[in-house]
């Protein structure tokens, strides 16, 4: 399917590695020219030349802090008129209730829900000047299910989810379509983490932790930062342009529902 927007420019964050680069590979295979950031420079300019040579893209990199006012203004100094744009961000920690107060709670939300809605609100504008715009943020399938040890996910993710949904509603008039991506348990850096985690807490093997955590879903199997990818990529196409403010579930299966 031709997504209808070859030669457009998007913006991904945390996107040298995991769903954020799978996003941007599917953006790239569709003609998109990349902005593409991260924290770590070393490993984000690999991704860069990779998806460079084999897309034969414009990617430009800006290394840093997609959390702070100084690398938001610097990605959006890099590429100042997007015309897609996708907000990531690793997720915070596990954790119990008790183990998290006001700073924990303060970072949960700086990166995973004040971030997205700071660079949404600053393409805004332009987008709806130029008639055209298309905002994924990539939140989290504990958005309709709480995971009970991501608490701090739970909290954040869901209050950016209040925010695409009433803006999302706000800007469509002017061709600027907002939606969501929710992911369950894909085959990343993050779900070696919780499986680490999972290992330690049950007294089991990571590799043990693994098996049960993929049995337990219908897929049978993670899912891919590819397959993921190619969904976000759809979501910034020009056949998305009735759909708005939608929270699309990608978690094989786990979150039990007639009604999705």
């Amino acid at each position: 399917m031709d997504l209808g927007i070859k030669g457009r420019r998007a913006i991904v964050c945390a996107s040298s590695k995991g769903l954020g680069r799978g996003s941007a590979e599917a953006l790239a295979e569709a003609g998109i020219d990349l902005t593409l950031n991260a924290r770590t420079a070393e490993t984000l300019e690999a991704t860069a030349d990779d998806i460079r040579t084999r897309y034969g893209v414009v990617v430009k990199t800006v290394a840093a802090d997609v959390t702070t006012e100084e690398g938001r203004a610097a990605i959006l100094e890099a590429e100042p008129k997007p015309d897609i744009l996708i907000n990531n961000a690793g997720g915070p920690p596990p954790g119990f209730w008790s183990d998290w107060g006001e700073a924990e709670w303060e970072g949960a939300f700086r990166s995973n829900m004040l971030t997205p809605i700071l660079l949404t609100t600053a393409v805004l504008p332009g987008m709806i000047e130029r008639g055209w715009g298309r905002i994924v943020a990539i939140t989290s399938g504990s958005v309709k299910a709480p995971i009970p040890q991501l608490g701090l996910s739970n909290g954040a993710r869901a209050g950016l989810t209040g925010f695409v949904a009433g803006t999302a509603r706000q800007v469509a008039q002017h061709g600027v379509i907002m939606n969501n991506i929710l992911p369950g348990q894909h085959d990343t850096d993050r779900i070696k983490g919780l499986m680490g985690a999972t290992a330690d807490r049950e007294g089991i093997t990571v590799e043990e932790a693994r098996a049960a955590a993929q049995a337990r879903l219908p897929r049978g199997r993670f899912g891919t930062a590819s397959e993921f990818g190619k969904v976000c990529a759809f979501l910034c196409s020009e056949h998305v342009g009735f759909m708005i403010g939608q929270n699309v579930l990608l978690d094989g299966g786990a979150f039990n529902s007639t009604m999705g």
